[in-house]
């Protein structure tokens, strides 16, 4: 019965997903249902073809329709890139004696992702690195065959880290404790002969920038090179650093770099459930933030009915909130992603697939909560742990009378036995991060004029020369940051 049960799950959240898939290729509103077929059956050749015949200039900028979805596709090519002898090269370095047979059984069990594109099974570009996270077999034969293996260098202890934060905080009345001071320098490199870099071409980047945002203060743009043509305001959904220029010589690849100066501290307020306040549920902005938002947030009957399972008899909101946060810590497990610009709906891609990076785990988060009646809100930029610096999403829940609290559901519920430990990343956060973004999928300033790399989040940047948007494959990205505290624990 429990296999049955999963089954028939299961298949609800292919339904789901479809529905979402649907709902997130407007571009593809006017195209002949025989390309839609075509593509969910994995027949891209075709698909293409029927595509570049809507196409009247194969050289323009993308910006929508048919282009956009033709784009999309060489994007998810790239995304499942290998075949079948390179993963299994990849993973008898591994597993001496690993098999083809292997492969098939671990691609069946969706342990090795892949799907079938033209007539051939192609891999995930990141599916071995994931499957010894997926597989309990294959993590158990690597083990055997790495053997003893020597104490890895020291890595930041995290989890000791929140412990000494909660232990702060219960001796501090602010709410913004243990300062810590980041120093980034960013850049963005177009690749060497880049066909479009020609003497007079017109390249426009954006580079991140912080935001000045309660714990996120003293932001300062230290220099850059060139000179930024445009710092977007503070409180734009994407803060940027805009540039502009005019290509003097097709011999060198335009370079973008940016150094800035901002302080983060870590957020604790402290948070009891008997002072949490009611919702003015008629208000503008209750409706805003408990409300769908489609593709990537959707309020189906199914992802309501799950919400009301996960709170059960639960009617505060930070009870709620809570709740929801160990759920999908415990529910959807952390994996190496696609590119977002291939997803169609990233909190049904969570709950279909019940794994996600901190992007889907985040979205699966804030769509659950709007469903429980919990507003719920997106952001991201980037994480700043000492040796662990990476682009990362998290997500903001509204609790009267605190406000906006922080919520990160991709470092989850953490393995301690207090549990404001385990529970500190729903309404509290950590000091290593550089917030960039307020919101997710909007237009950056000035608005970019072709489809975006990543058209929902913001944090490796984009560029465009003559109008035209160059791919994540085209140039290359450097986050190098420096971080100092300015307070001890002491």
């Amino acid at each position: 019965m429990r296999n049955r049960g999963f089954r028939l799950e299961v298949m609800r959240w292919k339904l789901l997903v479809l529905v979402g898939a649907l709902a997130a290729r407007s571009a593809m509103a006017e195209m002949p249902a025989t390309v839609q077929t075509l593509i969910d059956r994995g027949d891209f050749a075709e698909a293409e073809a029927k595509l570049r015949t809507q196409i009247e200039d194969t050289d323009a900028p993308i910006v929508d329709g048919a282009a956009v979805q033709l784009e999309i596709l060489r994007r998810t090519r790239r995304d499942f890139s290998l075949d079948q002898q390179t993963v299994l090269e990849q993973v008898q370095a591994s597993i001496p004696d690993a098999t083809a047979e292997d492969l098939q059984r671990w691609r069946e069990s969706r342990a090795l992702q892949s799907r079938t594109i033209d007539g051939e099974v192609r891999y995930f570009r990141r599916a071995v690195s994931n499957l010894y996270r997926f597989s309990e077999e294959a993590e158990r034969r690597r083990e055997e065959h790495a053997g003893e293996q020597p104490p890895s260098p020291g890595k930041f202890q995290f989890t000791k880290h929140i412990a000494r934060l909660v232990a702060l905080s219960d001796k501090s009345v602010d709410a913004e404790i243990y300062p810590v001071r980041h120093r980034v320098t960013y850049q963005l490199s177009v690749k060497s002969n880049h066909p479009r870099v020609k003497t007079g071409a017109v390249v426009r980047a954006w580079l991140p920038f912080p935001q000045s945002y309660r714990q996120q203060r003293d932001v300062q743009l230290l220099d850059s090179e060139p000179p930024v043509t445009l710092v977007t305001d503070n409180g734009v959904p994407h803060r940027t650093l805009y540039f502009e220029q005019v290509v003097d010589t097709s011999e060198i690849a335009p370079t973008f770099r940016a150094s800035f100066e901002f302080v983060t501290s870590a957020y604790c307020p402290k948070l009891d459930p008997r002072k949490v306040q009611s919702y003015d549920i008629a208000s503008e902005s209750y409706r805003h933030y408990t409300a769908e938002r489609l593709p990537h947030i959707q309020l189906s009957s199914e992802v309501r009915e799950l919400a009301g399972q996960i709170v059960g008899e639960e009617a505060n909101p930070l009870g709620k909130a809570i709740r929801v946060f160990r759920w999908v810590s415990q529910n959807i497990p952390w994996c190496g992603e696609m590119e977002y610009c291939i997803i169609p709906n990233l909190s049904a891609k969570g709950l279909r697939a019940r794994r996600g990076d901190c992007g889907v785990q985040g979205m699966t988060f804030i769509t659950l909560c709007r469903a429980a009646g919990v507003p719920a809100r997106w952001q991201s930029g980037w994480e700043t742990k000492p040796g662990e610096e990476n682009m990362h999403d998290w997500s903001e829940v509204y609790i009267e009378p605190w406000g906006w609290l922080p919520v990160d559901a991709s470092y989850g519920v953490r393995d301690h036995e207090d549990s404001r430990v385990q529970n500190f990343l729903c309404g509290h956060m950590d000091a290593y991060r550089l917030i960039v973004n307020l919101d997710y999928a909007r237009d950056l300033q000035p608005a970019k004029t072709s489809f975006r790399s990543e058209p929902n989040d913001f944090q490796r940047g984009e560029i465009e020369i003559d109008g035209h948007n160059l791919y994540f494959d085209e140039w290359s990205w450097n986050f190098d940051v420096e971080t100092k505290p300015l307070a001890s624990f002491d």
